[in-house]
């Protein structure tokens, strides 16, 4: 697709209808809005929602960080040409709590202050996200989804769905994700650290006019280097010299071509992404465990009913596909219906996005085919505030 698929449908919506929501780590936020969009329609059952949930720095947006899963009108019947067919499928994209694209997050403002959150705003957990996702999709009259998606953090949605509303999903497929591993942990401490050694960092009260740019892109150029792959960076960079005529025999500060295009990453990503929700979307993929509010993870494992896609990255060293193997097997032991898949990729964790096409095959397997077409308009949706909103390229 050259140009990206407009929602149907988007919009905000008030959680609790304005009333405190409770997080996992005892705090409360006194109001939070949710930023969705939606593409397709519901039909009469409403049995044909699949809700896809988007990785650190992606939005309710689906389409346009995902375009290659959706199906065009005239290949529709080709096995490689994507998974949401809007003729069958409604697809629902929203964005995480502590985002900053729509939903909720430290740069809006706290009542109780009259000032935004910052570094006020408190931790936030995938199950925080999954049970606001939960309340949104019960207001669009749906009792179970079609299925749960998604690549990354998405894919932790997706598991964390399986084990918290088992009765509400019929399939979960999550892509390149399991607990991470300490080596992760270690480079999302590194991030955190670039950010607040930022001198305009200010404890995280930082001036949104004047932001730890620096700080930030430092943490993203981190994060670049484990989201692709050594094979990659070799194949594309190797030792040549920045390719805009620096040497870098001749003094200190003239690159390779490496570090130019990480410098390049770090700078266009401080356009568009805030410090303080980088630092709690990080943290909240720390967290995640299916352990975490259960007696251990065979018995947060066996809560799931729904049948389970797990795929692993071939080149991926941040979840590494044995890793995620090794999470299919668990599940196996715990008695829950576990396939696993490996997307062959020389683009590392970013395989999901980067060669996303390749993984239609499976998921479209994966998925029992809906033969009746969209027949039913969304609900009038209480509590829902339709607003437009720029279009943010996802990188």
């Amino acid at each position: 697709m050259n140009t990206a698929l407009e929602p149907t449908t988007e919009g905000d919506f008030l959680l609790n209808e304005g009333r405190p929501f409770r997080l996992v780590s005892g705090s409360e936020l006194a109001s939070v809005t949710l930023r969705y969009a939606i593409y397709g329609e519901l039909n009469a059952q409403r049995d044909n929602a699949i809700l896809v949930g988007h990785a650190l720095s992606g939005s309710a947006r689906v389409a346009d960080w995902w375009p290659q899963l959706f199906v065009s009108d005239n290949v529709s019947d080709n096995d490689d040409a994507g998974v949401f067919d809007l003729s069958r499928h409604c697809i629902i994209g929203t964005n995480i709590i502590g985002s900053c694209y729509g939903s909720t997050g430290p740069q809006f403002i706290n009542p109780a202050t009259d000032q935004p959150y910052g570094a006020q705003f408190p931790l936030v957990t995938v199950r925080d996200w999954v049970q606001a996702q939960a309340q949104f999709v019960r207001s669009l009259g749906i009792e179970k989804l079609h299925g749960v998606i998604g690549g990354s953090i998405g894919g932790m949605q997706a598991i964390q769905w399986a084990i918290d509303h088992p009765e509400m999903i019929e399939r979960s497929v999550a892509i390149g994700v399991a607990p991470l591993s300490a080596m992760g942990l270690a480079l999302n401490h590194l991030q955190r650290l670039a950010i607040r050694n930022d001198p305009l960092w200010n404890r995280g009260d930082y001036n949104t006019d004047n932001p730890p740019r620096a700080g930030l892109a430092q943490a993203r150029a981190i994060a670049m280097c484990s989201y692709k792959s050594a094979e990659l960076f070799s194949e594309r960079y190797s030792r040549q010299p920045n390719r805009n005529g620096e040497d870098p025999h001749r003094s200190l500060d003239e690159r390779f071509d490496i570090g130019g295009y990480l410098d390049y990453q770090g700078e266009i990503f401080t356009r568009r992404f805030d410090a303080n929700a980088y630092l709690l979307i990080t943290k909240a993929m720390d967290n995640f465990d299916p352990a975490h509010g259960y007696d251990s993870e065979a018995a947060a494992l066996r809560r799931i009913t729904a049948p389970v896609l797990l795929v692993g990255i071939s080149s991926d060293w941040l979840f590494p596909a044995e890793e995620v193997k090794a999470l299919s097997r668990r599940m196996i032991a715990a008695g829950v219906a576990t396939e696993y898949e490996e997307l062959a990729s020389s683009h590392g964790h970013d395989g999901f996005l980067a060669d996303a096409g390749s993984l239609a095959p499976a998921i479209r397997r994966f998925f029992p085919v809906i033969n009746h077409a969209a027949s039913e308009s969304l609900p009038n949706l209480a509590g829902h505030r339709l607003t437009e909103s720029p279009r943010r390229e996802i990188n």
